[in-house]
């Protein structure tokens, strides 16, 4: 089931950190990698680093954006140490372990790591529909990328030993979710519930929300039916 597990890395710093988190994925059991924005390797850094989990990233997917980079995954988990700005998202990474293996028999899951100093900003921390925080203590909360990496990926080696049972429901790509959600926030901005000129904050809570529903497609071409008729309605001066 890991097969269907992505680790996703983006704008990360240094080759050498790529190689060393392909390093850790070997070992537990990740095989597919997404990269975006790398850096230029000219000395063969990663490769180097990667000791015997070169194969992985050699076969690497490389994007511009994240968006781009996750279309087609059913679930994308972020990771991020600021955990105050995102509390009802969060789960430690066993947590997520074991609620994410059932949806692995029938849905694609990316893991995404940010650059080494700044972790994921804004922008793409909203592409993810969860967040996964790894605890650590407060005197020196930040992890190195590559460890960060590890943690999460031996969390899900642990929990795929138990075989869970797998979960039948299958998610809407993320693809289907964003033109969801740029429906959503045209809509809303149409009927005067959000401001054109700052909509990201209360999008960012909207999106917060339906991430936490874990949508199918079914439920994703409801809600764009509601949308569809609000904006029936809202022309009409209903």
């Amino acid at each position: 089931m890991l097969d269907h597990v992505s680790i996703v890395l983006v704008n990360t710093k240094t080759p050498g950190n790529i190689g060393a988190a392909a390093r850790c994925m070997m070992n537990m059991g990740l095989s597919r990698l997404i990269l975006v924005r790398p850096p230029l390797d000219r000395n063969g850094e990663a490769l180097k680093l990667a000791a015997g989990a070169e194969e992985i990233i050699l076969k690497a997917s490389q994007f511009e954006t994240l968006k781009e980079a996750v279309s087609g995954q059913g679930l994308v988990l972020g990771t991020s140490r600021h955990t105050s700005r995102h509390r009802k998202n969060i789960r430690t990474p066993r947590q997520m372990a074991e609620q994410v293996l059932p949806l692995l028999s029938s849905n694609k899951v990316a893991v995404v790591f940010g650059r080494e100093v700044n972790g994921l900003d804004n922008e793409d921390i909203a592409l993810c529909h969860e967040l996964i925080s790894i605890p650590a203590s407060d005197v020196f909360p930040s992890l190195n990328l590559s460890h960060a990496v590890m943690v999460v990926a031996y969390d899900l080696f642990i929990a795929a030993q138990a075989k869970p049972f797998p979960s039948e429901l299958t998610l809407a790509p993320a693809k289907e979710l964003e033109s969801f959600y740029e429906h959503l926030q045209k809509t809303l901005e149409h009927i005067g519930f959000i401001d054109k000129a700052h909509p990201a904050h209360m999008m960012f809570s909207l999106r917060q929300i339906f991430g936490r529903a874990r949508l199918d497609s079914r439920d994703v071409s409801i809600l764009r039916g509601i949308l569809s008729q609000i904006e029936r309605a809202a022309k009409s001066g209903r």
